[in-house]
């Protein structure tokens, strides 16, 4: 779990620094990611490059684990604090959302929504106000 840990950690200080090469670098080549702005999934590195790059034009996320833990079938469950805001700087959402990771080979392969079970569901309600 150690080695999961720091690769979980590394992967949220990436994001929130908005170096997409050095998160990606911890995924598998056909990672599963939750378009939590957008709503469904993507699949692959490329894609979620795209996906970042867009929501990052619309929103200011910022995520932080709160909580890790690995369940007893070897998923790893993150409890975060998400502050989303708009570019302007106004909070949208400011909440604890649950995100579920899938390692495989010491990557990450997956991740879900652990509040949201319906992959094909809508946005996150913390994206549901567009700027």
């Amino acid at each position: 779990m150690a080695d999961t840990r720091i690769i979980i950690e590394q992967a949220y200080s990436a994001f929130n620094h908005r170096n997409i090469d050095a998160a990606l670098a911890l995924m598998t080549e056909d990672v599963s990611w939750p378009r939590a702005s957008e709503g469904g999934k993507v699949i692959g590195k490329e894609e979620i490059r795209a996906y970042w790059t867009r929501q990052w034009a619309e929103f200011d996320p910022h995520v932080e684990p709160l909580a890790i833990t690995e369940d007893a079938v070897g998923k790893v469950r993150v409890r975060v604090h998400q502050l989303v805001k708009s570019l302007q700087g106004d909070i949208l959402a400011d909440s604890e959302v649950l995100h579920v990771f899938t390692m495989n080979r010491g990557l990450i392969a997956a991740m879900d929504l652990g509040d949201e079970a319906d992959a094909t569901a809508g946005p996150s309600a913390a994206f549901a106000h567009r700027s």
